[in-house]
């Protein structure tokens, strides 16, 4: 899931090579039924919506043309702190679980730009989208308002791309430019849109991608590592775990699968002593040949004796589509789909098909925590 081929630890290379064209294919096939063409999408009618002014807006975050891809509007966002469709309060209906990796200059494979990264902040705001945690989303507890909806932000990586400091003056910030920092700036007049995501992580990868950086890469220093973990975790988002460097699991034994998981897990308690992970994703969606080591096992540290255990409510797929709420009977977290973005992987045609009542449709909050409005599907 990067724009080269991902660098391991020198004693993994020659077991766990990637390329970006299988990738590629994996994602594709599994987006097909997804997210269709923008020409299909346009062929598509909007829900009607509350304000014409949030109509305007949406349909202007309008795309390339050939691509599908959303690019930053020239309008400003209006202030969608109310209703902004008139579909009916379904609460059965389903959830985008959008998945990010970089987030740089222009789109590439499993790379959104800056300025669409922003536009589709602005995209989901102005529909009505409102950011949960995964842990609401876990344990029924979206609380959100009337005519508003969930969506779950999921990074993947922890490349610095998504969140990366800068020294100004002897005091670290938040990089602007950074997923992270365009996120802050985006939410800093929009108090409904809360830190809600998950970031899940990677600790022994090299080529940045050791828990958002390290050995100066990107400028950034090994030593600030924890801290961006403790950061992520004071704003509100959560950590999840996406294995040691990103070993395709079903190429192995089940001992490897679990070293691979358990000691991923262990790295997260090294910053985050008795952090509660409770999120697993898979790398590559490649699922082990003994799929229930995905969510929960153990690994023993050969020189130390120790044993550590992991166990996880959820384990992220790759691809797959918006995902059932989870007051829907079928509603399985331990397989909960993704929508990934990158160029040719747009946003916006998916979320067109959820503006529709009943079965598929989107879900739009009641106002109400204590009841589940709609019916099941």
């Amino acid at each position: 899931m990067y724009s080269t081929p991902l660098q391991m630890p020198s004693f993994a290379r020659s077991r766990a090579r990637v390329t970006l064209s299988a990738l590629a294919a994996l994602l594709g096939t599994a987006c097909g039924g997804t997210q269709g063409s923008d020409a299909a999408a346009a062929e598509r009618p909007l829900a009607a919506t509350a304000a014409d002014a949030a109509a305007e807006f949406t349909d202007s975050v309008r795309l390339d043309g050939a691509g599908g891809d959303t690019v930053r509007p020239t309008s400003v966002a209006p202030a969608a702190t109310g209703p902004v469709t008139t579909l009916p309060p379904n609460e059965y209906g389903r959830i985008p679980i959008v998945e990010y990796h970089l987030v740089v200059d222009a789109d590439a494979s499993y790379a959104v730009s800056r300025e669409r990264f922003r536009a589709e902040l602005d995209t989901m705001y102005a529909r009505g989208y409102r950011p949960i945690g995964l842990g609401e989303l876990l344990d029924k507890r979206i609380d959100l308002p009337a005519g508003t909806s969930p969506v779950l932000f999921v990074f993947d990586d922890a490349s610095p791309s998504q969140f990366r400091y800068v020294d100004e003056g002897g005091q670290l910030v938040v990089d602007p430019s950074s997923a992270l920092g365009i996120w802050l700036d985006f939410a800093k007049d929009k108090p409904e849109w809360r830190h809600r995501g998950a970031f899940c992580l990677l600790s022994g990868a090299e080529a940045g991608r050791s828990f958002f950086g390290n050995k100066g890469i990107e400028g950034q220093e090994t030593a600030w590592r924890f801290r961006k973990l403790a950061h992520l975790d004071s704003l509100g988002f959560e950590l999840c775990n996406h294995t040691l460097w990103h070993a395709r699991l079903d190429k192995y034994d089940d001992a490897f699968v679990q070293e691979q998981i358990a000691r991923g897990e262990l790295a997260i308690d090294s910053a985050m002593p008795g952090y509660r992970v409770r999120g697993f994703a898979l790398p590559l969606g490649m699922w082990p040949k003994n799929r229930p080591l995905a969510w929960a096992g153990s690994w023993t540290d050969a020189k130390t004796k120790r044993m550590t255990r992991y166990a996880y409510d959820a384990v992220f797929e790759v691809a797959g589509g918006p995902a059932r709420s989870p007051h829907d009977p079928q509603f399985n977290p331990r397989s909960l789909p993704r929508i990934p973005l990158g160029k040719g992987m747009p946003l916006f045609p998916t979320l067109r098909t959820l503006e529709k009542e009943g079965a598929g449709g989107r879900y739009v909050s009641d106002g109400d925590p204590a009841t589940v409005a709609g019916t099941k599907q």
